[in-house]
């Protein structure tokens, strides 16, 4: 195609939502466009022996060629980009890449833009839904199962009888070194690390190597770890351990008695918390059926709506997880800095379910456009309010607090998702 300014543009698809546009631009459009920022450059320059906006253009071009044709070059890029942008209906996602070997002297000006475009997507097969709802009921052993939880979550830790060998359930106090090959490493080196033999926190082996161990002992041992594993240069090595073992405890839980019952101000009776327990466990279990249906209505849209998604999405998608995963990381004490070497090492880990992720969004979204569902200021006042009330906040303060664009954009995203699954959902045939 010819635009409006003379330019001959060519659209070449590479897939579904990535395309390049090639773009010659007549000698005539580039010299009117370089003359013109010469101009903006003469205003400007300042030369010694000449007025402001006098200098001879042959100086110009001496002094401040690049200038001049670097604003020439951005000019005729943006015009003529945007013009092939609108003229062919294309909804860039992403700044687009672009390929050109400047300006040369009475040719055409010639450059090529590759750019990601949002995909095109015809939405099916949400309507009619054969789905089934996971049972949200609360039984007896269910309550008793969280009291446990409890009794643990009160348990102090005493000293080991005598010289007793270290047991599954036995807490550590244990100080190690690891070493791949002959180097010592520091990523696999603590001091004063606390451990529960059989949590499963360390690599499979580590914690079984413990296991018969006494206070005071040390022992050497060798660990295979796990071909996944998030550091790349240890996955699929034998990493060779020294282990000292400097206390071991053991975990004794409270009798369920009034005494236990002193712990928790808002209950009078064993039988209170009892039905404290069972509530909180029906909401649990309500929330888990939710969201459980809300994955299998999105792995039918998955499946019944096969199409590719901009890499650009992917990686915006990827970055959110991994400052996210760093985030949980540094909360439970890893250093902010060895967080961020972890995270930026499971970016490929996290590629197949970042994407997964996108489609849906996008899936969602092409549905509640062709389905004329929104978001208005009612429904994100109301979730204000939810917000509020859950945490005990007063709700201007979380109001004020999401004014600005990207948090209440990023708001209306998500109740904007919610409303068009409740949607399918009401369409579907839930047993």
């Amino acid at each position: 195609m010819t635009s409006g300014t003379g330019a001959t543009i060519k659209i070449e698809e590479i897939n579904p939502v990535k395309k390049k546009i090639s773009v010659e631009i007549p000698w005539e459009e580039v010299k009117r466009e370089l003359d013109a920022a010469y101009r903006t450059v003469g205003k400007k320059a300042r030369v010694k022996g000449f007025r402001p906006g006098k200098t001879p253009r042959h100086i110009l071009e001496t002094y401040f060629r690049e200038d001049a044709e670097g604003e020439a070059v951005s000019n005729l890029v943006q015009r003529s980009f945007e013009e092939a942008v609108q003229a062919n209906s294309l909804q860039p996602v992403a700044r687009p890449e672009i390929d050109q070997s400047g300006i040369q002297p009475e040719k055409s000006f010639t450059y090529s833009a590759t750019l990601e475009v949002e995909p095109v997507v015809e939405p099916r097969g949400y309507i009619g839904m054969e789905l089934r709802r996971e049972d949200a009921s609360v039984t007896d052993r269910d309550v008793e199962e969280r009291l446990e939880e409890l009794r643990h979550m009160y348990s102090s830790l005493e000293d080991v009888e005598g010289d007793r060998p270290v047991q599954n359930g036995d807490f550590l106090l244990i100080d190690f070194e690891g070493k791949l090959g002959s180097e010592p490493r520091k990523e696999l080196t603590e001091t004063g690390f606390r451990i529960e033999v059989g949590s499963k926190r360390l690599v499979p082996g580590f914690e079984d190597a413990l296991v018969g161990m006494r206070k005071g002992e040390s022992k050497e041992f060798t660990v295979r770890f796990p071909e996944d594993y998030h550091i790349r240069d240890f996955a699929s090595q034998d990493i060779t351990f020294h282990a000292t073992v400097r206390d071991v405890r053991v975990k004794v839980l409270p009798a369920l008695d009034d005494q236990f019952i002193k712990n928790f101000e808002r209950y009078e009776s064993l039988e209170a918390l009892r039905a404290d327990l069972r509530k909180s466990l029906e909401e649990e279990k309500s929330v888990r059926a939710r969201d459980a249906l809300r994955k299998a209505v999105n792995d039918r849209l998955l499946e019944a709506n096969p199409f590719e998604v901009p890499e650009a999405f992917i990686e915006r998608q990827i970055l959110g997880m991994m400052i996210e995963y760093q985030r949980r990381m540094v909360i439970n004490g890893m250093d902010p800095d060895n967080a961020a070497k972890v995270a930026a090492n499971l970016h490929d880990q996290f590629r197949d379910e970042a994407a997964r992720l996108v489609r849906a969004g996008i899936l969602l979204r092409k549905i509640a456009e062709k389905e004329a569902i929104a978001v208005d200021d009612v429904d994100v006042d109301a979730r204000l309010r939810e917000i509020a009330g859950r945490h005990g906040r007063d709700f201007g303060t979380v109001k004020a607090s999401h004014e600005t664009d990207n948090l209440k954009e990023h708001l209306k995203d998500q109740i904007l998702e919610e409303k068009t699954l409740d949607f399918i959902e009401s369409r579907a045939n839930i047993t």
